[in-house]
């Protein structure tokens, strides 16, 4: 089969054009260069300028997603690598650690098991204490409510802690007691 070129243009119908861009529309990253190529190499013959002509995708990303289907291997941007702000408990692991430990001592399950966080009477004043008895400095400490935001990351809800409440008698308890005074 010869090399496609742009004189040799699919025969693709206006509407299966748009119908390939809108689904590609619909993904991100990895996966729309995936896709794209996938599509080229269907539709253009693998050719990303071809594929740029007729539906209207980036070549350089087209090229990207043939290359990663090439090898194999997914290309991380330097963008998502690279950027935005570390959390306070990376930044200050040591720190980090303390908290937990602190926050561990009166924490309590929730009663109904149905979640996985932990209630605590741990407040962030309460926290601030722990971290200055630690001896942690203050400029690794983080505002109050970003105090609250590190311990519900680590699983914990800020609020008081719930008494175990005890069960009701019931009929059989009641019975067992009785048999075990007869004796």
């Amino acid at each position: 089969m010869p090399p496609a070129t742009l004189q040799s243009r699919p025969s693709l119908s206006p509407s299966q054009i748009a119908d390939l861009r809108l689904a590609a529309s619909t993904m991100t990253g990895p996966q729309r260069r995936a896709f794209e190529a996938e599509m080229t190499v269907k539709y253009c013959g693998g050719t990303p300028l071809m594929a740029e002509a007729v539906c209207g995708w980036g070549r350089q990303t087209v090229a990207l997603g043939l290359a990663e289907r090439r090898t194999g291997r997914i290309c991380l941007g330097a963008q998502a690598a690279c950027s935005g702000r570390k959390r306070w408990e990376e930044q200050h692991p040591q720190a980090a650690q303390a908290l937990r430990q602190r926050a561990d001592a009166p924490a309590q399950q929730d009663p109904t098991f149905r979640t996985r966080l932990t209630s605590t009477r741990l407040t962030a004043q309460a926290a601030f204490k722990a971290l200055e008895a630690q001896g942690e400095s203050e400029d690794q400490w983080p505002s109050p409510s970003t105090m609250a935001e590190v311990l519900n990351r680590m699983g914990f809800r800020l609020r008081k802690v719930v008494k175990a409440k005890p069960q009701k008698k019931s009929q059989e308890t009641d019975a067992i007691f009785d048999h075990i005074k007869k004796r």
